[in-house]
């Protein structure tokens, strides 16, 4: 009998601690199917301790919490129970059908996998109102708005967009990021700086909230019809007051993750009318002033002068080209320099822009520069508007004569009939004479190019040695070679920019792919770091001159205006060479 007892308590104690030692490891779901706008909760639970933890890919979900780690022990009846479980919240990105992975870990050695689960996520569900649910008090406490100032905007004409943060003052924002920027596709769009910006109190459907002005954008839209400006997007980890006090009474607070956007907006553009269009219209919208100006208006021949055409005022001054000057044949003019002085705020671009022309006149008169127009869309009356320059003379006092003009004799655009002067001696260049020579016969044996030969090869030898030396030390330099290989990279699109003179849109492709591949080559970063910010820094301290990244950037800025700016073939060859040149002084100054 007790032989019985004991076997029978063998056997439990055996039973136990082979139950004991059977891992499990496995995944469980807070639900198997829920809205796409509820959260999901997944939970890796282990009897036994491991390594090597890998959680699945989460394909279709953003993980929005997690992974938080738990860990209990207890001994029961004198048996020990042990439990780890790694939780992770997740949030749907779209509906439809999913699985969730295998996740795997290392216990003893071993590897061990969890068993997919399939999860539905269904089309946004009305979640019911419960006051002391922490996330329907976050949605009901946190608010992102998009404001924009116009929503029937003229093209070209400029919009506002400010996306302001809505807090409760009974709720607390711990921290925030973005997690979807919009691209405003189809506008032109300037970010204005928002650092320092302070916390302000404000009303939110008329209630009392505080508020903070999170990102600001000065659009103007190059295409008509209805255009849609993209949300933005941001991951909030909000607190929130709960049920629970702590030992004076106060409310404690929950920190809960919310996922907050400020929705589509949608602008319908209005074309700019037809009737009374001008036909030197280039696409100015906004209200300016023209002038035309000379640095003097009396020289001498040979002597230059500055020749000024500028437009003022506010309005979109980066998207449409200054009228040119027409000047006589007998002024000798170079192609102008643009320079743009605008600065961008919320009511829009503000400045000026003029086209400088160095002039150069060959002789001596009076040379008149004729009145030139500038057209432009004004906004408050919602018409054209023509302005004229005043016509200029320009007085040469010193200088030779023009024989075409000074005869009466009519005379071609760049040049004038001249009378053609014959040289007595025209025929001098034919020799009338000849000096015969006899012609020996010469042998190649010990001549100077016979040891020629015969030397070259011991000559080549230590040569090519040399030279594979030399080329087994650049074949092992892999940076180098990286760096070479991507100079060439860039000088092969710039002879495509080259090519491609004259199409707007294929020159500036290549141009901007050739500047972004020397980058990569001399920065040594990825494209998707190509910021202004990161190029800024990272050039400066290869100890690059300010003015030359300068120039940089703004070659950069004029591939992405190219799009919706009008650009003539002298720009593009401007732009051209302004690369090249850029490059070039980049490379020798960059340490």
């Amino acid at each position: 009998m007790k032989l019985k007892k004991y076997v029978s308590i063998l056997l439990l104690l055996f039973a136990t601690s082979f139950a004991f030692s059977q891992v499990k490891f496995e995944a469980k779901v807070s639900k198997s199917k829920l809205g796409i706008n509820e959260r999901l909760r997944v939970d890796f639970e282990m009897n036994k301790d491991g390594d090597n933890f890998n959680p699945p890919s989460f394909s279709g979900f953003s993980v929005v919490g997690g992974p938080n780690q738990s860990v209990s022990n207890s001994w029961i009846n004198g048996v020990r129970s042990f439990k780890k479980t790694y939780s992770y919240f997740l949030a749907p990105k779209k509906r439809g059908n999913f699985t969730i992975t295998q996740a795997t870990i290392v216990i003893d050695g071993e590897t061990y996998k969890t068993t997919p689960i399939k999860v539905v996520v269904t089309a946004a569900i009305d979640k019911p109102k419960d006051p002391n649910d922490p996330n329907y008090i976050a949605s009901e406490t946190i608010h992102l708005v998009a404001e924009v100032s116009k929503s029937n905007p003229y093209l070209n004409e400029a919009i506002t967009v400010v996306y302001k943060l809505y807090v409760s003052p009974s709720t607390g924002v711990d921290n925030w990021h973005e997690i979807d920027s919009p691209r405003y596709n189809d506008f032109w769009s300037q970010t204005i700086d928002t650092k320092g910006q302070k916390v302000e109190n404000g009303t939110y459907k008329g209630e009392e909230y505080r508020f903070l002005v999170l990102r600001k954008a000065v659009l103007y839209p190059q295409k008509t019809g209805k255009l849609n400006i993209e949300p933005l997007s941001l991951d909030i980890t909000v607190q929130v007051p709960s049920n629970r006090r702590d030992i004076f009474g106060n409310r404690m607070m929950t920190r809960v993750h919310k996922t907050v956007s400020a929705g589509n907006k949608t602008i319908n553009v209005k074309p700019l009318p037809e009737a009374g269009k001008p036909i030197d219209f280039t696409g100015a919208v906004g209200d300016f002033s023209f002038n035309v100006s000379t640095s003097k208006t009396e020289l001498n021949a040979s002597e230059s002068l500055q020749t000024k055409v500028e437009v003022k005022g506010k309005g979109n001054l980066k998207l449409f080209n200054l009228p040119k000057i027409a000047l006589p044949s007998s002024l000798e003019v170079y192609e102008p320099e643009h320079v743009e002085n605008v600065r961008t705020n919320l009511s829009g671009m503000q400045g000026s822009i003029s086209d400088t022309y160095t002039v150069v006149p060959q002789y001596k008169g009076k040379y008149p520069i004729p009145n030139i127009s500038f057209s432009y869309f004004d906004l408050k009356t919602e018409s054209y508007k023509r302005l004229s320059s005043k016509e200029i003379v320009i007085d040469v006092l010193e200088g030779p004569l023009n024989n075409a003009v000074q005869t009466g004799e009519e005379t071609s655009i760049g040049s004038a009939k001249q009378r053609v002067v014959l040289n007595n001696d025209q025929f001098a260049f034919i020799k009338t004479k000849t000096n015969i020579e006899s012609i020996s016969q010469n042998y190649f044996f010990k001549t100077p190019l016979f040891w020629s030969a015969l030397l070259l090869p011991f000559l080549v030898i230590p040569i090519a040695i040399i030279i594979r030396k030399k080329k087994a030390t650049r074949d092992a330099d892999v940076f180098g070679n990286r760096i070479r290989k991507a100079d060439k990279l860039a000088k092969k699109y710039l002879s495509n920019a080259k090519k491609a003179l004259g199409k707007k849109e294929a020159f500036y492709i290549a141009l901007e792919k050739a500047l972004h591949n020397y980058l990569k080559a001399k920065l040594h970063i990825e494209t998707s770091d190509l910021s202004k910010d990161k190029i800024q820094v990272l050039l400066t301290e290869k100890g690059v001159e300010a003015e030359v990244i300068k120039d940089f950037n703004a070659i950069l800025e004029s591939c992405e205006l190219a799009r919706y700016t009008p650009i003539t073939i002298v720009t593009m060859q401007e732009d051209y060479n302004k690369a090249a040149q850029t490059i070039s002084l980049i490379d020798k100054q960059a340490r």
